[in-house]
C-alpha cells in the first residue's frame, strides 16, 4: 500500500481518538502534557538506531510520528492548524532552503550547501520581522532551552560555516590542554566561582574536538555512559560472586575489579559485547569518569 493511504487513516485514527467516544486518556492530554512524550520519543528512536533492530527502529519511528500527528490534531480541534499546514510547511521550506536542486543557485559541496542555508534562514527571519529590534546573528535560531551539550554544538558548528574554527585538530586539542591547565590553577587558588567558570570551558571545548572530528558528541558521550555502566555492572556480578556488596570492597580491590571489567566487557555499535581477553588498561581511577499510552 502507498503511503499516503496509511498516513490520512492514522491521522483520522488519532481524531478519533480524541473524540466525544474516543479515548479517555487522549482527550485529557494537551501540548503541555505531550511534551514529555515527546522527549521520550525521540530518545527512543536514537536507542533504537543504535541497537541495529530495523524493526524496532520502525517501531519507534512510528511512536514519534504519533507524537508529531496528535499535536496537529490537538491544533486542529482548536482551531488553529492541522496537519496540512505541517506538512505545507516543511515542503515549502525544503523546497525553498534547496535551490541548488529546485532553482539556478549552484552548491559544489555539502559546506557551500550549509552556507546557503544559513543565508536564506537569515533572510526568513528578516521576513519575519524577527530581528527588527537588534542585530541578527548566526545563532539566531538555536533553542536555548536545549540540552547545554547539543547547544554548545550547534553554535560552533554554526560559527565553523563562516570559517570562526581552528585549522587543525591539533589545535582543538592544544586548547584542551589549556583549559585543563587553568582549571588546575584554579583548583590551585580556590577559587570556587572561577572553578565552574573553567569546568564549563573545559567541556565546552571538548565539543568542539568532537564537532571538529566529525563527531556528534551527545552521541559519543552516550556511548561513554554505556561503556561505563556495564563495566560498573560487571564489578558488582564480580563483587556479589565473592558475597559482598560493592560497597563492602576495599578502595585497591576496586581498581582490580575495574580493570578485570574492562577487560570482559566492551562496547561496539551494536551493543555490549563480552571479551575473552585484553590487555590491561591505564585507567587508574573509576570514580572519574510517567506512566504513559504508547
Amino acid at each position: 500500500m502507498r503511503p499516503g493511504p496509511l498516513f490520512e487513516a492514522l491521522v483520522k485514527l488519532q481524531g478519533r481518538l480524541l473524540g466525544p467516544k474516543g479515548c479517555p486518556w487522549d482527550r485529557e492530554q494537551t501540548h503541555d502534557s505531550l511534551r514529555t512524550y515527546l522527549l521520550e520519543e525521540t530518545y527512543e528512536v536514537l536507542e533504537a538506531l543504535e541497537s541495529g533492530d530495523d524493526k524496532k527502529f520502525a517501531g519507534e519511528l512510528g511512536d514519534l510520528l504519533l507524537q508529531i500527528v496528535f499535536h496537529a490534531e490537538l491544533a486542529r480541534q482548536s482551531g488553529r492548524f492541522d496537519i496540512r499546514d505541517v506538512i505545507h510547511a516543511i515542503h515549502t521550506k525544503l523546497v525553498r532552503r534547496h535551490p541548488h536542486v529546485f532553482g539556478t543557485k549552484r552548491a559544489r559541496n555539502a559546506a557551500e550547501v550549509l552556507k546557503n542555508w544559513e543565508q536564506i534562514k537569515a533572510e526568513e527571519r528578516r521576513e519575519e520581522g524577527k530581528q527588527a529590534e537588534r542585530l541578527e546573528s548566526l545563532l539566531d535560531g538555536v533553542p536555548k532551552n536545549m540540552p547545554a551539550i547539543l547547544e554548545a554544538y550547534q553554535m560552533t558548528r554554526r560559527a565553523a560555516r563562516i570559517g570562526f574554527d581552528w585549522n587543525n585538530v591539533e589545535g582543538t586539542l592544544e586548547k584542551l590542554a589549556e583549559e585543563s591547565l587553568e582549571l588546575q590553577e584554579s583548583l590551585a587558588a580556590g577559587e570556587s566561582e572561577k572553578i565552574e567558570e573553567e569546568v564549563g570551558d573545559l567541556l565546552f571545548v571538548a565539543v568542539n574536538v568532537a564537532r571538529y572530528l566529525k563527531l556528534d558528541p551527545e552521541v559519543a558521550l552516550k556511548k561513554a555512559n554505556r561503556k561505563f555502566a556495564s563495566r560498573f555492572r560487571a564489578m558488582e556480578r564480580d563483587a556479589a560472586d565473592s558475597c559482598r556488596p560493592l560497597a563492602a570492597v576495599p578502595r585497591a580491590e576496586l581498581e582490580a575489579l575495574w580493570d578485570a571489567a574492562k577487560r570482559k566487557v566492551s562496547i561496539g555499535t551494536s551493543g555490549i559485547r563480552l571479551n575473552p581477553a585484553s590487555n590491561r588498561s591505564s585507567r587508574k581511577h573509576p570514580s572519574h569518569k510517567t506512566e504513559r499510552k504508547k
